[in-house]
């Protein structure tokens, strides 16, 4: 039911085109915004990352 009743929602608006494209200044604000935090964290965070990740490593046993 649920499949053929957005169907019928697509097929609709394929038909009549409508004028709504999305909100791409939302995601680039947001694409934008994560990539300042990604780059935050790594600034003053970077080093300790670091060791903890070659910690892990250095920590995995092989076979």
């Amino acid at each position: 039911m649920w499949g053929a009743t957005a169907w019928t929602g697509v097929q609709r608006r394929l038909r009549t085109g409508g004028t709504d494209r999305g909100d791409v200044p939302g995601w680039v604000l947001v694409t934008l915004m994560t990539a300042g935090l990604v780059t935050a964290l790594w600034i003053i965070a970077g080093d300790a990352l670091g060791r903890v990740f070659e910690d892990a490593i250095t920590s995995v046993k092989a076979p």
